[in-house]
């Protein structure tokens, strides 16, 4: 035993690879590093490598392969969101930010991003009003309404006119419509945290315009009518119009919820604002993000002194958009069809023509794919219990986790055990990605298909 420890004394002790590590000094110092760190900021490319550095202690990467490695994960922009390819059917899904926006809004974003005439007068140089051109587009749109005003999203437009109009007063509402907006958020919590006082009227399934102009009176600040978006009542039902309501003598707000200015003949059920400020409402409240296809927003259109009102309140100033929606909301008005308008009007014949071809596609590569007819959904609180014929590719259950890791990320639905790729939300030019995505998966073996290496 002494004469082995006394043999190995002469030799060279094994060096440990993580001690060969190189410094972050060093490698922040390789020329593609220190480009993304002009492009990302050096914090962010500073962590990116801190997080490769620790897996090459634990043996996970090469010492050599660091930069490398390094470079390849770093973000293609210095926000945390991630693109994300919509399969799943849902046109307006809440948890991928709702709407798209056109390409006609994206470039207006982009041309605001900088410095620009937001609230100035070029002609004259003096300070004008904010968003004016924005405003303008919506009254165009909209030409039943006198006056418009834009806040940030459908329910702070809800909070401003019930500050604005009935603070310490009364809003009459039906117990039908006393809704919950999501994640937790209730309307009448919204509307009692501006200190207005709900008189409920009528009961879940009925009520009628004698409820309303039973509990009208001299504390009432307006009469609220609101589009239940997000659910049906059905069976022996009965509430009151807009045009029933109107000559109560008091002004009536009607909130339509999913966005529409004009009628769609894709949703004839869903309400709009220029029917309703025709049938009497003196405000429509609405949101931008979802059947308008525009950005996040809150739109209040209606009768001219009633949003000078609520324009010149205090809250409005809290409430307000930047120039970037005002862009991107102008853009979308004035701009082409949007890609949720697009989606809502697709021809299933060609959505079930770009399935075939996807599928067969996928399946010359030995992957389990076909081409299925499936329903879609508006989503976002409109149109409830409305379906959308679509079509879709059907690959195995075991694709939908991986495809939500390619970049960039496809979020499909699992149906009866099977990933559906939606198609009906998406643009044929859309399809090539699909497509690359599902080739480039990471599934388990066999999950693919018979004779497949994935």
């Amino acid at each position: 035993m002494a004469r082995d420890h006394a043999g190995a004394a002469g030799a060279a002790p094994p060096v440990d690879e993580r001690r060969r590590l190189p410094r972050t000094d060093v490698l922040l110092a390789d020329p593609r590093l220190t480009a993304a760190a002009r492009r990302l900021g050096r914090e962010l490319v500073k962590d990116v490598v801190a997080e490769v550095q620790s897996r090459a202690r634990a043996g996970e990467v090469p010492a050599d392969e660091i930069a490398d490695r390094a470079v390849a994960a770093l973000p293609a922009t210095a926000c945390a969101l991630r693109p994300v390819v919509n399969a799943t059917g849902v046109l307006l899904h809440t948890n991928l930010g709702r709407a798209a926006l056109s390409q006609a809004a994206r470039d207006a974003v982009l041309s605001a991003s900088g410095t620009t005439d937001v609230e100035l007068d070029l002609t004259t140089g003096t300070r004008s009003g904010r968003g004016r051109a924005a405003l303008d587009a919506l009254l165009r749109a909209v030409p039943a309404a006198e006056a418009a005003h834009v806040v940030n999203n459908g329910a702070a437009a809800l909070v401003l006119a019930a500050t604005a109009l009935a603070q310490g007063r009364e809003i009459v509402v039906s117990r039908g419509e006393m809704v919950e907006i999501g994640d937790g958020f209730r309307l009448p919590d919204l509307l009692v945290s501006t200190g207005a006082r709900l008189r409920e009227v009528g009961t879940t399934n009925r009520t009628t315009p004698a409820d309303y102009a039973a509990a009208v009176g001299p504390d009432t600040g307006f009469v609220l009518k609101v589009h239940p978006s997000n659910f049906r009542v059905t069976g022996f039902t009965r509430e009151a119009s807009v045009a029933e309501l109107a000559p109560l003598g008091v002004p009536v707000v009607a909130d339509i919820g999913s966005g529409l200015l004009t009628p769609e003949p894709a949703l004839p059920g869903e309400p709009d604002a220029t029917t309703w400020l025709r049938a009497g409402a003196s405000l429509v409240t609405a949101s931008g993000d979802k059947l308008l296809g525009g950005p996040q927003c809150g739109l209040l259109l209606g009768d001219a002194e009633l949003v000078r009102r609520l324009a010149r309140h205090p809250l409005a100033r809290a409430l307000r958009v930047d120039k970037l929606t005002l862009a991107a909301l102008e853009a979308t008005v004035r701009g082409p069809v949007p890609p949720t308008v697009t989606a809502l009007r697709a021809d299933p014949v060609r959505l079930r023509e770009r399935a075939r071809d996807l599928a067969a596609g996928l399946g010359a590569d030995g992957i389990d794919s076909q081409a299925v007819d499936t329903e879609a959904v508006v989503g976002g609180g409109g149109a409830p219990g409305v379906t959308l014929p679509s079509a879709a590719v059907s690959l195995p259950a075991a694709y939908a986790a991986p495809l939500r890791a390619t970049d960039p990320a496809v979020m499909a639905r699992v149906e009866d055990g099977r990933c559906l790729l939606d198609l009906r939300a998406l643009p044929p030019e859309a399809d090539a990605l699909l497509a690359r995505a599902v080739r480039l998966a990471e599934v388990p073996p066999g999950a693919a298909g018979p004779g497949t290496g994935n």
